[in-house]
């Protein structure tokens, strides 16, 4: 069945089927006491007439980065369609990737470009972190999820006062440095995002181990064994939205507010002060510089940084 002739026979009538976080996987149908008595009294009405979950008509070929995945292998043609599913059928989740997408990828894509890393890594980003600022249980932290040796590393600065793993553009700079390394070392870009799930060393390892030289060849711990198939079913969702039945305007989309730079290179004793100058508040300034991280700045060092403000 056609994914767009698909969608339109799909009819939720019988309410709202939603995912939570913590089953993932499950679709909970809510029905009315009012529903439930019509059922006891029309046994004949079943959902297999109201309500249909339709599988999903797997692509005949994809690639990441270039790079092809074998779907003829019964292994990998599961793996891939099981991504599809939880990802098409977590609707509200993929909206918002869809909605912080047109804001965000404007400024990754350009940045990706620069350093030579292929286009489809920006759906890396959007399965580390949704495109949201978060911090996982390790302390990675950001859209690129950086842990702070590593971006201490690559020359990013993390202080109680700057953590620059909040700063898109730099860290999507370290993002790249790290893939490129990577990719030049096992010579695959989908090794090169395996590893940015399992470490350069924890992929060479079981390369080593396991004898063999490919990603889809490799068995992996469950995290890493889904990682890049996650990647690959967000970019082919994100990028056909509508015949994954996502429907929506250009207005219902998010959009990045237009802001201009400005340079310090002095300490800041207080942001709530320095945003009114701008005519901003705290809350705006701290949207558009989450790397600030407290309410002053030491800057003992003189260190030049550029802050956001509105236009």
């Amino acid at each position: 069945m056609k994914l767009d002739t698909f969608f339109k026979k799909s009819i939720f009538t019988l309410g709202i089927a939603t995912f939570t976080l913590g089953s993932y996987f499950g679709i909970t149908s809510f029905i009315s006491s009012d529903e439930n008595e019509k059922l006891n009294q029309n046994p004949e009405k079943s959902f297999e007439n109201d309500y249909n979950v339709f599988a999903l008509e797997l692509p005949e070929q994809i690639d990441f980065a270039g790079e092809r995945t074998p779907l003829e292998i019964n292994d990998v043609k599961e793996r891939l369609d099981r991504e599809l599913l939880v990802n098409t059928y977590w609707q509200s989740n993929a909206l918002l990737l869809i909605k912080r997408s047109n804001k965000y990828f404007p400024i990754i894509e350009p940045i990706l470009e620069e350093y030579g890393v292929p286009d489809d890594f920006k759906y890396l980003a959007v399965a580390e972190s949704g495109l949201e600022h978060v911090v996982s249980p390790a302390g990675a932290t950001g859209f690129w999820q950086i842990m702070k040796s590593t971006a201490q590393e690559y020359g990013l600065e993390v202080n109680s006062n700057v953590d620059e793993r909040y700063h898109l553009e730099k860290s999507t700079r370290v993002a790249c440095q790290y893939l490129k390394n990577s990719k030049e070392r096992f010579g695959s870009w989908t090794l090169a995002a395996a590893s940015y799930n399992a470490g350069n060393s924890g992929i060479s390892r079981e390369l080593k181990r396991q004898e063999v030289e490919d990603y889809y060849d490799l068995l992996l711990n469950p995290e890493t064994s889904r990682y890049v198939f996650r990647i690959i079913a967000l970019k082919h969702i994100l990028s056909n939205a509508e015949e994954f039945g996502f429907h929506y305007e250009e207005k219902d989309l998010y959009k990045a507010e237009a802001v201009k730079s400005i340079e310090i290179d002095t300490a800041v004793t207080d942001f709530v002060r320095f945003a009114e100058k701008f005519d901003m508040n705290y809350k705006t300034l701290k949207a558009h510089n989450p790397w600030l991280r407290d309410k002053h700045l030491d800057n003992f060092s003189k260190k030049a940084y550029e802050i956001k403000v509105l236009k």
